[in-house]
């Protein structure tokens, strides 16, 4: 009787270890399941942000991207030169502006249609003078801009506003680096230009035209576009 009542004792502690290491078992396995669970929420979190970073940005009316209007000078003109006056392709054409707004140019335009680049991937400024011929403004950002993610990523929220190949939309962003030239005004980080027809049908007087801001301001695009439409412009009616 003594020894099954010491039989009965051990297999009671077996069970007992049996069930303490199951009962381990199942807080490890839970553990480990709620620790993947956090670390696939937090992945699926961060992956998500962008995506509403950008919808939130395409949702925004362009007159609420950047900042505001005053943060830009006024806007100032003066006489333009280079009409139709082609350079061939690869010839270096020294503008006196920072960024030009008219001059002589290459014959073919950087591509219809793209609204934002970088200094990775930017034409030649002399295909892009050409652009402002047939009526496109231009938003010129500096390695400022460039190297800040919040400003950068509201100049290609502002470039989105006009994508498309409608008339209505020709508008660039593009970075103006040391290399193309000398530095903005002080304390101006983006710069605007227009190539204007100018005075009036009869007597057009062409003129470049420019507004130098702070920071990128979707108000200050939206009033340059409005005011300086493709149809003010030497050449308005190329594609």
């Amino acid at each position: 009787m003594a020894k099954s009542s010491k039989d009965r004792d051990r297999r009671a502690v077996v069970e007992q270890m049996r069930r303490d290491q199951q009962r381990s078992e199942r807080r490890r396995t839970i553990a480990v399941i709620s620790a993947c669970a956090v670390v696939g929420a937090l992945i699926i979190g961060f992956a998500a942000v962008p995506l509403l970073q950008q919808r939130s940005r395409a949702s925004q009316a362009l007159t609420d991207v950047g900042v505001g209007a005053g943060s830009c000078q006024d806007v100032v003109k003066k006489k333009a030169t280079g009409s139709q006056q082609h350079q061939d392709e690869g010839t270096t054409i020294d503008y006196p502006d920072s960024p030009p707004a008219f001059g002589p140019h290459y014959p073919v335009t950087a591509p219809f249609g793209r609204t934002f680049y970088t200094a990775d991937d930017r034409p030649e400024v002399e295909y892009l003078v050409h652009n402002l011929e047939h009526g496109y403004n231009l938003l010129w950002y500096d390695e400022t801009i460039a190297e800040d993610e919040d400003q950068l990523n509201a100049v290609k929220a502002i470039a989105a506003k006009f994508e498309g190949n409608g008339p209505t939309n020709k508008f660039i962003a593009v970075p103006w680096t040391a290399e193309d030239g000398k530095a903005f005004p002080a304390g101006m980080h983006v710069a605007m230009t227009h190539w204007s027809v100018g005075g009036d049908a009869a007597k057009p007087a062409q003129q470049g035209v420019w507004q130098y801001c702070k920071a990128p301001s979707g108000a200050a695009v939206s009033t340059f576009t409005k005011d300086y439409p493709y149809t003010d412009s030497p050449e308005p009616s190329a594609a």
